[in-house]
């Protein structure tokens, strides 16, 4: 079983008691815990989506002591006055970037991870938050592969992922949102889609957000994750494991519990392989 979009840094409860915790340093004991229960579930390989304060950093050094593969970003990069800075350092220009891109491959980072657009709206289907993609979109990606990382993208809605997609990106976080003509571009191409069903599944019941349109949200993403399928594309399990309502653990196991309502086991192992392949350690 793999867990393709983790963040160790978080506890799927409280984001930022979560990150006080690990503030100004790693809880190593905490880290070490949930790599035993990883590998106690059968978890044999996690990508991170990095962090602000080590974390992934830490577990992805400690995580071969477990016999799990780790891969890590160290931290997501977003643009400056975008969504991002849980997770992630900023930039303004190009320059920056490519600056932290370095930083990122000075520190033994496997890959980097891009914040593209913002969030979903939980209570009202169809808006993201910082929707239109970042215009630099194609260039930030030849940077990190010009030394010689693979992009994760975290990025959401129909147009933006058509643009990752033409940028060359390696994998699609979350996308949802996609229309007839993004799912038909993104099944065509060699990017690795990873649906994150379980930070909206999870929220059904839980009183914050409208059940109605949590499950429309669901029920869209399922509809795409099998029409993408069906085009030939390549769809890897990710749970967003710390997310709240997504705990580790149990949230990839809701993860896959998701996919297998839309996918073959063939297919989810098929996406699996792919994600171990483009995000190899550097």
């Amino acid at each position: 079983m793999f867990e393709c979009h983790a963040h160790m840094v978080l506890d799927g409860a409280d984001w930022r008691a979560a990150i006080a915790g690990h503030t100004p340093l790693p809880d190593m004991a905490l880290v070490r815990a949930r790599l035993e229960a990883y590998r106690a579930a059968g978890i044999e390989y996690i990508r991170d989506g990095g962090d602000r304060q080590g974390v992934s950093l830490a577990a992805a050094q400690l995580a071969g002591e477990y016999g799990i593969e780790y891969r890590t970003p160290v931290f997501a990069i977003h643009r400056k006055g975008r969504y991002g800075g849980m997770v992630g350092r900023e930039f303004s220009d190009v320059a920056e970037f490519r600056a932290l891109v370095g930083e990122v491959k000075r520190l033994g980072g496997d890959f980097i991870k891009i914040m593209y657009t913002g969030i979903l709206d939980f209570a009202e289907f169809g808006k993201v938050s910082d929707a239109s993609p970042d215009p630099d979109i194609a260039e930030l990606v030849k940077i990190a592969h010009g030394e010689g990382f693979s992009v994760m993208a975290h990025v959401n809605g129909a147009d933006a992922v058509r643009v990752a997609v033409a940028a060359g990106t390696d994998s699609v976080e979350h996308g949802f949102y996609l229309d007839e003509q993004a799912m038909s571009e993104l099944a065509s191409s060699d990017t690795v889609w990873v649906p994150t069903v379980a930070p909206v599944a999870n929220l059904i019941g839980c009183g914050r957000f409208p059940d109605e349109t949590l499950k429309k949200i669901v029920e869209s993403q399922v509809l795409n994750i099998k029409r993408v399928s069906e085009l030939g594309g390549i769809v890897a399990p990710g749970s967003d494991a710390g997310a709240y309502a997504v705990p580790h653990v149990s949230g990839t196991q809701d993860e896959y519990a998701y996919l297998k309502t839309a996918l073959s086991d063939a297919a989810i192992a098929e996406g699996e392989q792919m994600i171990r392949i483009k995000f190899k350690r550097q």
